[in-house]
């Protein structure tokens, strides 16, 4: 079902709030029960991956973070574009990883599918070299 401009980004604006309080479950929240998740990169980062129910949202989040030196995240939001039921999130993420102390920065696009108020799908675009790069120990 077809949704408006004005859901989308409200649940956008909504899920941006919880990724900067770190509240997994209220992202999950947000989430429909069936969904279409694609977070790309090496397979041996846990988190990476294809997810399809709201109850995998959660753990994504509470197996990423702790990869990572807390407070030496930083996360800019550029830009957020809204077409109806399509969100994308434009932005920069930079991190800290806790195993190798390596930064790394990377552009980042998320586009959401909102529908009936939910998001059905998240496809995550960001620079995966950059990333396995920084947790590798070499």
């Amino acid at each position: 079902m077809a949704t408006d401009t004005q859901t989308s980004r409200a649940v956008a604006e909504q899920l941006v709030e919880r990724l900067g309080g770190q509240d997994q479950d209220g992202i999950q929240e947000l989430f429909a029960a069936d969904i279409d998740w694609y977070v790309p990169g090496n397979d041996e980062l846990p988190w990476t991956g294809r997810r399809t129910h709201r109850e995998e949202v959660a753990p994504y989040f509470t197996t990423m973070w702790p990869h990572f030196v807390p407070g030496k995240s930083k996360v800019v939001l550029e830009r957020v574009i809204v077409d109806g039921g399509d969100v994308m999130l434009l932005g920069v993420f930079t991190h800290t990883v806790a195993a190798t102390g390596k930064e790394f920065t990377t552009p980042s696009a998320m586009h959401l599918v909102v529908e009936d108020g939910e998001i059905v799908r998240m496809h995550l675009y960001e620079d995966t070299l950059s990333i396995d790069q920084a947790f590798n120990t070499d």
